[in-house]
């Protein structure tokens, strides 16, 4: 047994839930930055740049293979790495550099990818945190042109608890649940890609965990994915409680209720129609977010209407009889569209995103919900469309109208900025419903980047502040008896889905991972023991203290492990 004096923990921000005890294995370190080096004399530089572009295809071809084997949003974020291979952008920067300067192919490919990172990073907000996939892109070409396997999660034979500084997106997309126990990085936030896949794939993962460099390599650790701890070397007695629990199997059995009856819907964010059958098998009570953005992405033109058609029908035939959800085009930020957003925003995420797009070119909008309705037509699920970054009621007011113009008559809205929180009564006398988009809400509300690592302490919707905000939308929807929905990361935390609920939220959309844990939970708990936890976290002076204390009241989280 090991010496509690031994022990030391190592604190960050929970992510995703979980108690699970494992060996340490480092991710290696990343691809050094090749020498600067040019063509040796004689060497064709037409050749050597058309290596390039060999390599980015095969790079792409890699990722893409590697899509067909992932589902839902590993499969989005694999697919995307995969086109951002082939951006024409960065392999005609580099074999640029190769024609005229006689560079090596992996130096230009590394300077071209440079300045690619810099005017991200310069930009900052959601389009900052694209500057690690370029990189990640990066370092796989340049493997590629060495003759070398690009860096990946190491595979010792034997389950891992794996520790990094950080982990592109299609790394964390490829874990294997069975190979990874759970996650610990020193950067990333509690919206980052390393979260929200975890999430979806069920690793516990703690990121933001500063002091993990210290955790030494092989060592026995015990990670809460809920609580945000790595407990290094823990005792005989914590990891089998730690094993016991893991080995619990939860199911969702499709009807999400408190203890005493009270009602609350559990349904799952899709982001790309592959998504939608999984999320049915795993008893999702509906659809509860549906982006659309899968359909725009990558292209220098709008989709058509019948292209959009046959997209959204088949998530609306995978849910016959029940809700979906469909969110309109969130363009912008760190979804720039050629043909819709404006290049060189100086705050993309304070521009013209979401619905404020209709106002640049509105037959957009007009052709995907003409799209939405061709779809609800032709199948039998109960469609309501909502828009994104609602800010105002006339906002409000003129997407109701469009939407009725097409036979949409339950349309909605997202509130995901504080001033529709704060109008959240008047707003909700036009709309059907609300739902609140917790990632950007709380981002909009703390001031502080949801993606910055140095900053997720602030990124979290345990904030009373943010609290405050949903609970106003809750009052306003209450007034004009207006259904308020949270489809952000929230939703998918059990013991915030039960704060939640107590402050008025009437139903919960997450991945569908998280379903049989805020199932759990839930019904644990009666109607009333979530309205007096609700106040109890508005009630603190923090998120720390308001987590703590709904924590410490909700004693079926350390039976089931979360």
């Amino acid at each position: 047994m090991t010496d509690v004096q031994d022990q030391h923990l190592v604190t960050g921000i929970g992510v995703s839930p979980g108690r699970v005890a494992g060996r340490v294995t480092r991710m290696p370190d990343g691809v050094p930055e090749p020498p600067v080096a040019t063509l040796p004399e004689g060497a064709d530089a037409d050749e050597a740049a058309a290596r390039i572009s060999r390599v980015s295809a095969e790079v792409q071809h890699e990722l893409e293979a590697a899509a067909e084997h992932a589902t839902g949003e590993g499969r989005e974020v694999l697919e995307a790495t995969a086109l951002m291979a082939a951006d024409q952008t960065l392999v005609t920067t580099a074999t640029g550099l190769v024609r005229t300067q006689r560079l090596d192919p992996a130096r230009a490919v590394w300077d071209a990818a440079a300045t690619v990172i810099d005017q991200l990073r310069a930009i900052g907000g959601y389009l900052g945190e694209r500057a690690r996939d370029v990189a990640d892109v990066r370092d796989r070409l340049v493997c590629a042109l060495a003759g070398r396997p690009a860096p990946g999660v190491p595979h010792p034979g034997h389950p891992i608890v794996l520790l990094a500084d950080d982990l592109s997106p299609a790394d964390t997309a490829t874990l294997d649940p069975e190979e990874v126990l759970a996650i610990v990085t020193r950067e990333g936030g509690p919206t980052s890609h390393t979260a929200i896949l975890a999430r979806s794939l069920g690793i516990p993962a703690v990121v933001g965990a500063a002091d993990a460099a210290s955790v030494p390599e092989g060592a026995l650790v015990l990670v809460d994915g809920a609580a945000g701890t790595v407990l290094v070397h823990p005792t005989d007695d914590e990891v089998e409680r730690a094993v016991a629990a893991a080995r619990r199997t939860r199911t969702f059995d499709g009807h999400g209720r408190t203890r005493d009856g009270h009602d609350v819907p559990l349904l799952a964010n899709i982001g790309h129609p592959g998504g939608a059958a999984s999320a049915a098998a795993a008893g999702a009570e509906g659809v509860g977010l549906f982006r659309t953005e899968f359909c725009f992405l990558d292209r220098a033109d709008a989709p058509g209407v019948e292209e959009q058609v046959a997209q959204y029908r088949t998530v609306l035939s995978a849910f016959p009889g029940k809700k979906v959800v469909v969110r309109t085009l969130d363009a912008g930020a760190d979804k720039p569209l050629p043909f819709l957003t404006a290049p060189g925003e100086p705050n993309p995420a304070l521009g013209v995103r979401g619905l404020r797009t209709a106002t640049r070119d509105p037959q957009v909008l007009d052709d995907q919900l003409a799209a939405i309705a061709r779809a609800t037509a032709a199948e039998s699920a109960e469609v309501w469309v909502m828009a994104p970054m609602v800010s105002t009621v006339a906002e409000a007011a003129d997407f109701v109208a469009r939407c009725a113009a097409h036979g949409l008559t339950t349309a909605g809205v997202m509130v995901e900025v504080p001033s529709a929180a704060l109008t959240a009564g008047p707003i909700l006398a036009r709309a059907a419903f609300a739902s609140v988009g917790t990632n950007d809400l709380t981002q909009y509300t703390m001031a502080a980047d949801r993606l910055l690592g140095e900053l997720a302490p602030l990124s979290t919707a345990w904030q009373p502040a943010v609290l405050e905000l949903v609970a106003a939308t809750c009052r306003g929807g209450a007034r004009h008896d207006r259904p308020v929905g949270v489809c952000g990361e929230a939703a998918a935390d059990p013991a915030l889905a039960v704060v939640l609920v107590g402050l008025g939220v009437t139903s919960l959309s997450m991945t569908a991972r998280a379903l049989p844990d805020v199932a759990a939970v839930l019904a644990s708990v009666t109607h009333a023991e979530c309205v007096e936890l609700g106040e109890l976290a508005l009630g603190s002076d923090s998120a720390e203290d308001a987590r703590a204390a709904v924590r410490a009241r909700l004693g079926v989280l350390e039976e089931l492990g979360l």
